[in-house]
């Protein structure tokens, strides 16, 4: 058996039958590995991997969807605060209507105030000055009277 080289002593530089032995050794060891402990380790980076891609789809999906509701959000937004300011528009003209109603009322009523009262003053008017005349001629006829010491008829 001194050909395998197993009992020898000294360092051998020519490969002999123990190099094919250690190559059947490696062989299974790298077999026995793989398949007790590589291919379940691949097995899990890869449900690993599979599920973080997912995650990352889930993810840019859930964004996907995040960014159409905030598109949907703001433009409804945007046509609410139209609608809002259509309103207030609406609103504000009703009221600006109303208010020029109001005052024109006002004024007529103003107006019609102002002639009726100019329509008095006339009228009180030409009442004093009826009495005046009157007073004054009643006043002329005592002074005359009392100058002249006679009776004007």
């Amino acid at each position: 058996m001194p050909a395998l080289g197993f009992f020898e002593g000294s360092i051998q530089l020519v490969p002999d039958g123990t190099l094919l032995l250690h190559l059947v050794l490696i062989g299974g060891m790298v077999a026995l590995l793989n398949a007790t402990l590589l291919k379940p380790i691949n097995r899990i980076l890869e449900e690993r991997e599979q599920r973080t891609r997912g995650r990352l789809s889930e993810a840019a999906q859930t964004f996907a969807t995040v960014d159409e509701k905030m598109r949907e959000y703001e433009r409804r937004l945007r046509q609410a605060r139209t609608e809002g300011y259509a309103f207030l528009e609406k609103e504000r003209s009703t009221v600006s209507g109303d208010r020029d109603r109001k005052v024109a009322e006002v004024r007529a009523e103003i107006s019609r105030w102002i002639s009726d009262e100019q329509e008095k003053l006339r009228s009180d008017t030409s009442e004093v000055k009826k009495t005046l005349e009157a007073d004054a001629r009643s006043v002329a006829m005592k002074i005359s009277r009392q100058i002249l010491q006679r009776d004007i008829g």
